[in-house]
């Protein structure tokens, strides 16, 4: 052979080589395609299903929300049931202590049924003036130190340890009330 020939099958040889990684770049580039198209509709099925998720979720707690007032409302029509009980009933023209006795048994109701949703009223006559659970409305003149409460003017609420109403109060300015004598 000669060397001519020899460096014309090299290169034939060579060509092959160069149209094989060619092509194997080509099948590679093909496999890289159809695997980010995979990845990209993974992607987009997981967004959808995330989306999917938090609306279930968001319509499961609302419906939590609105069965639990379902219930607060069922409770608080009993209350105002008795109420009707009580005000449309004949005896409370003749019997006034029993009349007094059953809107008194009608209250506790009421306050079992705020107890039960975890509604407390706080506490405030006598005791310091605490921002957190008093609105001061007034400061006047009182047989009491100064920054006590004198008179609530509107029960404040907690419910479950958190204050839903603050107490609207009056509070005590630490000066002793001037008495009217008459002489």
């Amino acid at each position: 052979m000669t060397e001519n020939k020899k460096d014309k099958i090299e290169i034939k040889e060579a060509e092959k080589k160069v149209e094989e990684k060619k092509l194997s770049l080509k099948e590679k580039y093909a496999l890289l395609q159809k695997e980010n198209e995979e990845i990209k509709d993974k992607w987009i099925r997981t967004a959808a299903e995330f989306d999917n998720f938090r609306r279930r979720s968001f319509e499961e707690k609302s419906g939590w929300i609105k069965n639990a007032t379902e219930r607060l409302v069922l409770e608080l029509c009993d209350v105002v049931d008795n109420f009707e009980r009580a005000l449309h009933s004949e005896n409370k023209k003749q019997n006034l202590k029993s009349f007094k006795k059953g809107i008194d048994l009608i209250y506790q109701q009421l306050e079992n049924v705020l107890k039960k949703e975890g509604v407390s009223k706080i506490e405030a006559l006598e005791k310091e003036f605490d921002p957190n659970y008093h609105e001061a409305l007034a400061h006047i003149p009182s047989d009491l130190e100064e920054n006590k409460i004198v008179a609530v003017i509107q029960n404040g609420y907690l419910m479950n340890e958190k204050v839903i109403r603050a107490s609207r109060v009056a509070v005590s300015n630490g000066q002793k009330p001037i008495k009217n004598t008459k002489t």
